[in-house]
């Protein structure tokens, strides 16, 4: 069994399985290959960080898994579901329903507060004003920020907008989280701070699939997949550190 499979069995059940994944990008007459032949399982509850250089395929991967974009070839079953071949609006309909998306840049709307922000992929899943209002609220209040849901932000820190960020992710109650550079645009306490919440929602039974360059990041990971010319070159289990150790190592900014 190649060592990306075996890194990837636990006694629980799969949430993630790929097999086969390719993926070929035709560009003026040419073809680049971004990922060939990717196979894998990822166990619900697991924390996985995902590495490699630019061009290396990670992105790419990140994007079959958030549905964001379809495999050339090969299958990719997402909770039971084989996702792979899919059309475009079934795929939306999986993004809001059970995946939620942490980016870099937070792509908060600048001009509505931190509630309504959180409150969007509810628009989508057509519940009740009321209900919505409970539930991003419950979430803000889950990442610390309940007594800021009426500031847009402008008004908030960098922390504490990709703490919305993530609030927002949450809130449909998806069974992924896959977060993208979640800390790029962070100072190194916030960056603690943002993967020590992550880590907390991975206690409580979340699977966080993570994509960064940083291994210091990779460091909070209990998983570490690195990608290198599309394919898989290293997969295994390592200790993860404790955001919340490494926050006391740092002083308060």
């Amino acid at each position: 069994m190649s060592q990306e499979h075996s890194a990837g069995q636990s006694s629980s059940s799969p949430l993630i399985v790929t097999r086969d994944l390719v993926k070929v990008y035709r560009m003026e007459g040419y073809a680049v290959t971004a990922l060939n032949n990717v196979s894998m399982d990822i166990a619900a509850g697991e924390f996985v960080a995902v590495m490699g250089p630019s061009g290396s395929g990670k992105s790419t991967f990140m994007n079959l898994l958030g549905c964001l974009d379809t495999p050339t070839s090969g299958e990719y079953w997402l909770a039971g579901d084989k996702v792979s071949e899919l059309s475009g609006d079934a795929l939306a309909a999986i993004r809001n329903r059970r995946i939620g998306f942490v980016f870099q840049s937070f792509n908060l709307l600048p001009r509505t507060s931190a509630l309504e922000n959180v409150e969007l992929p509810l628009l989508y899943s057509h519940v009740s004003a009321d209900e919505r209002r409970k539930r991003a609220l419950a979430r803000l209040e889950e990442v610390g920020l309940a007594e800021r849901a009426g500031h847009h932000p402008a008004q908030l820190s960098g922390g504490q907008q990709q703490r919305v960020a993530i609030a927002r992710a949450l809130v449909n109650n998806p069974v992924l989280i896959l977060a993208d550079e979640p800390t790029g645009a962070l100072d190194t306490r916030t960056s603690f701070e943002v993967m020590g919440l992550l880590q907390d929602l991975n206690r409580g039974g979340m699977t966080v699939v993570l994509v960064t360059h940083e291994h210091d990041i990779a460091d909070f990971a209990s998983r570490l997949i690195t990608f290198r010319d599309g394919h898989v070159v290293d997969d295994r289990r390592v200790t993860p550190v404790n955001a919340q150790e490494k926050m006391r190592e740092v002083a308060p900014a």
